[in-house]
């Protein structure tokens, strides 16, 4: 089986050490996805189990085209009764990066035509169901500008960014698989306290306690798209479920989270019980720029506000007092700062010691560590 895990920019290489830990074969890098190979146990693992994954899906078909008229008569080779019943709903989203075929959702449109016709003249005119919110089954296509065609059943359902433990949200919060992302970026490995001072619905720590305690990412949720499909094997997917959660064993390392927002502490505390780690993350309100050390040591990951629409007038004096606080109150620590601010990144004051570009969604990143000491980097390597 050829399978499709879909991320974020910047984050396959990650991907890619997960999918080798589940055991995963010829593992190839592509941009914002890694393909693998595997079994139907791996498939039902990558789902449950991927932390920076967004999808996974399962290669069909594969032909090249240039043109929708030879695109219909491809499709339709396919004999679409063998897997789309009447009683079923479906959908359809398209990619392409082709130049002789632009438009996405024309494609897709061609696609959802070549599949109704037949099954229309096979069942005397009955057709199933288009539904683009919860479909039995939905299809990805994708055009490459090779004009390789791939067509992908989708094993997720919905994203896998959605955990579940987000009931309440503030302004702009931070994707799930991104979040989960930067802890595993930083080389954090629960091995010593983590701090997220600017933590908004508490994404960051709850992810890191999650990653920490060997909860897989989808403990909570309850349908995947894999369960609607004719192979599905309950047994198998039980079993699957059952071992990764035998691993589960709580962090007894300190997980803190602060925010100066009183409604987003709120927020955050509501998220973390819906997940169940209460006793293991703490949320506290206290500005940043006033916090004192928790703890001798540790890591801190942050996603401050980007720009003013988040409320910061002076953005740049903003990330200024960040750095004079890493500065002077965080002496030991290593510190991840996410940003599309380069220019606002540039006022922290403080020389990273590591730089890697990510995207927020549309927006470039750069996820910067800065390592914190007293005195020169001469004295401290002196030192060390």
């Amino acid at each position: 089986m050829q399978i499709v895990a879909k991320t974020f920019q910047g984050l396959e290489e990650i991907l890619a050490k997960e999918l080798e830990a589940l055991g995963a074969s010829n593992i190839n890098i592509v941009s914002r996805a890694v393909e693998c190979e595997g079994d139907q146990q791996l498939l039902y693992r990558m789902n449950y189990e991927l932390r920076t994954a967004v999808r996974v899906l399962v290669k069909f078909f594969s032909f090249k085209t240039k043109h929708e008229n030879h695109l219909y008569k491809k499709i339709q080779e396919i004999d679409w009764s063998e897997h789309i019943a009447l009683q079923d709903t479906f959908a359809i989203d398209a990619t392409t990066y082709s130049k002789y075929l632009t438009h996405s959702k024309y494609l897709s449109l061609k696609v959802k035509d070549a599949i109704v016709d037949q099954l229309r003249e096979k069942y005397d005119g009955q057709r199933p169901s288009i539904d683009l919110n919860a479909p039995t089954l939905r299809l990805q296509i994708h055009f490459n500008k090779d004009n390789q065609c791939t067509v992908l059943w989708d094993s997720s359902g919905q994203s896998l960014h959605k955990r579940g433990y987000r009931v309440a949200s503030v302004l702009a919060p931070i994707n799930e698989v991104l979040a989960a992302g930067l802890i595993l970026l930083s080389g954090w490995k629960g091995d010593c306290p983590l701090i997220d001072p600017m933590c908004g619905s508490g994404t960051i720590p709850i992810e890191a306690a999650m990653y920490a305690s060997q909860i897989p990412p989808q403990f909570k949720r309850k349908t995947f798209g894999f369960m609607t499909w004719k192979d599905f094997d309950a047994e198998l997917w039980e079993d699957v479920r059952k071992t990764a959660n035998a691993k589960i064993k709580m962090t007894e390392v300190p997980i803190l989270g602060f925010d100066r927002d009183v409604n987003a502490v709120k927020i955050a505390e509501e998220n973390v019980d819906t997940i169940g780690l209460d006793e293991v993350i703490e949320i506290n309100w206290r500005d940043f720029l006033t916090l004192p050390p928790q703890t001798e040591k540790g890591v801190i990951i942050m996603n401050p506000p980007y720009d003013e629409r988040l409320g910061e007038e002076d953005i740049e004096a903003f990330y200024r007092n960040i750095g004079d606080q890493l500065k002077k109150s965080f002496s030991g620590f290593d510190a991840w700062l996410i940003s599309s601010n380069l220019e606002a990144l540039k006022f922290i004051g403080l020389k990273p010691s590591r730089k890697i570009m990510l995207f927020n969604a549309a927006l470039e990143c750069r996820f910067q560590k800065y390592e914190l000491y007293a005195g020169t980097k001469k004295i401290h390597k002196a030192e060390q």
